[in-house]
């Protein structure tokens, strides 16, 4: 009845996930427990749960991520402390247990980690940056977190519930196949990244839409902020690539569930097939999530230097250049297939050929500040430490471009500090950046500077003593994934990147820590005009936290900074513009849509990782039921009446009548 399932599922003879699984359970039913006591369940429900307000569900993406990243992160001291205790020793992990750490690692890292942080930022900041009041299909998007959510769960109940893949973070065949690993940690792979895939295009499709369909009055192309653009060249990537990540896993799990050969050379596949069609979508997806970085860069930097951005147009081309570049350079992860010269050489053009609109950006960001009123902020360090680790990251892989020397560090410790350089130096500092400039906008009040500046000078030191030794290591020829070595030119360097790696975690401390002192002090640290930072895009004209409906009336776009222009402008006069007239609101009504599609999404991919064909059965006529019920509703949208549209507009406008004062005075 219960297909593969049994107690000999529950890892009792290992005692790490075991307990571990037994702690957060714990830590998670005292949450449930306090929320249940304090009588916060309804509002969970009705304000976080069923809502469909992009800002919401951005919210929760971020929310998503910083669980993740604290699971991931773990995973990392777990294996930088293995091989600090295993020269000529056998360590504290099994080598079963330590393969599926490092599997797990890279999974979270990229696909629940990197992937929800950035599309949180964009869901949170894209609509309102471009003055409309959601996403073109809000259901869909509740839809689209709530798999991805589901997907994380997946993942995570496989520390507890058998195991999880031992393939690594992309499982390669034959390694993948059910000849060499016929567990079900494979299978947990597959199905979790199935569902939280199909988010991720949902998503990516939603915001494709929101970008190209939904503007302001008057925001065309030549006025969207770069945020915006770097958003739809992302997303246009996620609807692209996506479909091949689908399709690639659908094709390995026909290989492992119906004895399909897609992939299986003795029988007329192809392993080096999925080899090249995973990074058909895999350097996209690392595009994906650097050029929604670079757009909080952009963002950033121009904010606190004070001026426009330099080189708008130039900024605009550099991403659609990498967007378009990002398809014709995966082969560079394979040299050595033995693809040929003329094909590696192609490819290794193409990688060098990228780096040049990179290389644009860089410089557009360097002369943004340069004769600027450079404020350091908090947002301003992890913009900073942005522009000097990612560099460095890119020499490096303009190093690897070429085939000669990616036959001699392939698959080297070099090859993971290359990749670590780039994505933590892009993507993470990006996110932390992302996060302290508008978790004012999101909440009301801004994040301790000080603990702020602690945090990043943790990370950024922690990130270089951690990552810089793995050079060393890769070019003295120690391979990555080892559960243990006998090397002693290695291991001085092993020990020095463990030490990177708990600076690593004071700096998650003090993030933490943060967090928790500003909320205490969240009274002092308010923002009643919200805009404390002199901001230059539409976010920053609503109020903070923004209201359901964004914007009381939807503006009317006369430039490239259209809020830096009301602001200049009522500088001069010394007024506001005159109160609006103010019509009722048509919003849309929440849905527990999302919530109960991804709850049989999750009760699918558990049925189907186990055999339990009943369970699967009844998980997709749930989910089908839900769509149903969906389509038929009568009612969609809620309507604002006039009147608390300009309860709520006028505190907004009161509030920045008194700055006005203030600067007069």
């Amino acid at each position: 009845m219960l297909g593969k399932l049994t107690w000999q599922a529950i890892p009792f003879d290992q005692p790490i996930p075991l307990y571990s699984a037994g702690f957060v359970g714990l830590m998670l039913l005292a949450v449930l427990l306090w929320v249940a006591l304090k009588g916060y369940v309804p509002y969970l429900w009705r304000e976080w749960i069923t809502s469909v307000d992009h800002k919401r569900i951005g919210v929760m993406y971020c929310v998503l991520a910083l669980v993740m990243l604290l699971r991931g992160f773990i995973d990392a001291l777990m294996m930088r402390s293995q091989q600090a205790l295993a020269f000529h020793a056998a360590g504290y992990l099994p080598p079963e247990h330590y393969n599926q750490v490092f599997s797990a690692h890279g999974t979270i890292m990229i696909f629940f980690v990197a992937m929800p942080f950035m599309i949180g930022l964009m869901n949170f900041v894209v609509p309102l940056q471009l003055g409309v009041r959601d996403v073109a299909f809000p259901t869909f998007n509740s839809v689209g977190f709530w798999l991805t959510a589901a997907g994380a769960l997946l993942v995570n109940i496989s520390l507890v519930v058998g195991e999880f893949s031992r393939a690594g973070w992309l499982p390669y065949p034959p390694l993948s196949e059910l000849q060499y690993s016929p567990g079900v940690g494979v299978d947990y792979y597959l199905w979790a990244l199935q569902i939280s895939g199909l988010g991720t295009l949902i998503g990516g499709i939603n915001l494709v839409t929101t970008i190209l369909k939904t503007r302001a009055p008057g925001m065309c192309y030549r006025r969207m902020p770069v945020f915006c653009w770097t958003s739809l060249a992302s997303n246009m990537l996620i609807v692209a690539a996506f479909p091949i990540l689908t399709a690639t896993l659908a094709m390995l799990i026909l290989d492992r569930y119906l004895g399909f050969h897609f992939f299986t050379n003795e029988a007329g596949g192809n392993a080096m097939m999925f080899v090249n069609l995973i990074w058909a979508w895999g350097h996209p997806e690392v595009y994906i999530l650097a050029l929604a970085a670079f757009g909080v860069f952009s963002e950033v930097v121009s904010t606190f230097s004070g001026k426009p951005l330099f080189g708008y147009r130039s900024m605009v081309a550099a991403t659609m250049s990498i967007c378009v570049l990002s398809f014709m350079v995966w082969l560079h992860h394979f040299f050595t297939m033995g693809a040929g010269g003329d094909v590696n050489g192609f490819f290794g053009a193409m990688t060098m050929i990228i780096a040049v609109p990179t290389g644009v950006k860089v410089f557009n960001w360097l002369f943004t500040m340069y004769r600027g009123r450079v404020r350091f902020s908090v947002p301003m360090h992890w913009a900073i430490g942005f522009i000097v680790t990612f560099v460095i990251g890119g020499m490096t892989g303009v190093l690897l471009a070429v085939p000669p020397a990616d036959f001699v560090l392939h698959n080297s410790l070099f090859l993971i500090a290359h990749f670590h350089n780039v994505l933590i130096g892009a993507v993470l500092f990006g996110a932390f950046a992302g996060y302290n400039y508008w978790f004012p906008k999101a909440f009301g009040f801004t994040l301790d500077e000080r603990l702020g500046k602690a945090a990043f000078w943790c990370w950024f030191v922690g990130f270089y003593v951690a990552f810089l030794p793995l050079y060393a290591a890769g070019l003295l020829g120690m391979t990555r994934r080892l559960q243990h070595y006998d090397q002693p030119q290695w291991h001085p360097w092993i020990l020095v990147a463990g030490v990177g790696a708990l600076i690593i975690l004071c700096g998650i401390a003090l993030q933490g820590a943060q967090l928790f002192v500003s909320i205490r002090a969240r009274r002092r640290l308010s923002v009643p005009m919200g805009d404390p930072w002199d901001g230059r895009t539409l976010e920053w004209a609503t109020p903070s936290p923004p209201p359901a409906f964004n914007f009381a009336v939807l503006p009317n776009v006369k430039g490239e900074e259209p809020y830096w222009g009301m602001k200049r402008k009522a500088l001069e006069a010394m007024h506001l513009s005159p109160e609006p007239s103010y019509q009722p609101i048509e919003v849309p009504r929440n849905s527990p849509t999302g919530f109960v599609t991804a709850f049989f999404a999750f009760v699918l991919g558990f049925a189907l990782i186990w055999h339990i064909w009943w369970m699967a059965g009844l998980a997709l006529i749930g989910a089908y039921a839900t769509f149903v019920v969906f389509a038929w509703r009568d009612k969609v949208e809620e309507v604002i009446p006039p009147g608390d549209v300009a309860r709520i507009d006028r505190a907004n406008r009161a509030a920045r009548a008194l700055a006005l004062q203030e600067i007069h005075a």
